[in-house]
């Protein structure tokens, strides 16, 4: 019998997949046999990710996708299906912040529907163009589909003078719990997941700081903060069988629920 975390055959769409968290849930993806496209808006980052994932030995590729731009999604998911015949999966990894922060009464709309168009609408996009295909494969008897985002704590918390941000996270979350009921007798699931503080390069300012680390660090539960192999781990349990009879989920990989 093959191993629940067996994930040859299968192929997954990471969006942002060149650099941290992103990056560490393509590669264990590959590792665990399933072949990866990449998707970012950097070409160079997206080259070296592929020499990266390539060391797995797996079938890898990259993309030029931007998540806010419609026909760059439907594209990129187009060469994308040409190339591997099928997606089973897709990785939401949308994260903008916005241009500016300051308080809500002072920010212009622009700032706020680009984050929201980022954040909420570009997930959205990619997932119903991934579910459309996955429903179809379902109707012709291959009932598998898997439909992953990443959010914030900011969407429970919130965050001061960055509202504009938690708003869309929150919204991205609801929107999966959504499609999850509707997705679910197709055989597709759909869910979150959800970091606390993880060791990347976008977070090594803070956790360089001895006095930020003193005083997050004592309010996570398991006493760590997170690193990209945490979520490469969920990343390739969500992927599998193995996760079948959950949908519609929020998954904290740290339990990091602290503002600062």
């Amino acid at each position: 019998m093959p191993s629940l975390f067996d994930l040859s055959g299968r192929v997954a769409i990471v969006t942002g997949g060149n650099g941290g968290i992103g990056l560490g849930m393509a590669e264990a993806l590959a590792g665990s046999g399933c072949a990866v496209s990449i998707w970012g808006r950097n070409a160079d980052k997206n080259a070296a990710a592929v020499a990266r994932l390539k060391a797995t030995g797996g079938q890898v590729s990259a993309r030029f996708c931007d998540v806010a731009d419609r026909s760059s999604v439907e594209e990129a998911f187009a060469a994308t299906l040409a190339e591997f015949g099928r997606v089973d999966g897709l990785f939401a990894n949308a994260g903008i912040t916005g241009r500016t922060k300051g308080p809500f009464v002072d920010r212009d709309m622009d700032d706020w529907r680009a984050v929201m168009a980022a954040n909420v609408e570009g997930v959205a996009h990619c997932f119903q163009l991934a579910a459309r295909h996955m429903v179809a494969r379902a109707k012709a008897g291959d009932p598998y589909g898997r439909l992953i985002a990443t959010s914030s704590v900011a969407s429970i918390e919130g965050a001061a003078y960055n509202e504009h941000y938690g708003a869309s996270k929150g919204a991205l979350n609801a929107f999966v719990r959504a499609i999850a009921v509707e997705l679910a007798r197709h055989g597709i699931t759909a869910n979150t997941i959800l970091p606390g503080w993880i060791e990347t390069d976008m977070t090594a300012a803070a956790l360089a700081d001895e006095k930020f680390v003193k005083a997050v660090a004592p309010r996570i539960p398991v006493r760590r903060f997170g690193t990209p192999a945490d979520f490469g781990g969920m990343a390739v349990f969500l992927m599998s069988r193995s996760s079948s009879y959950m949908t519609g989920q929020t998954l904290v990989i740290d339990g990091g629920y602290s503002i600062f």
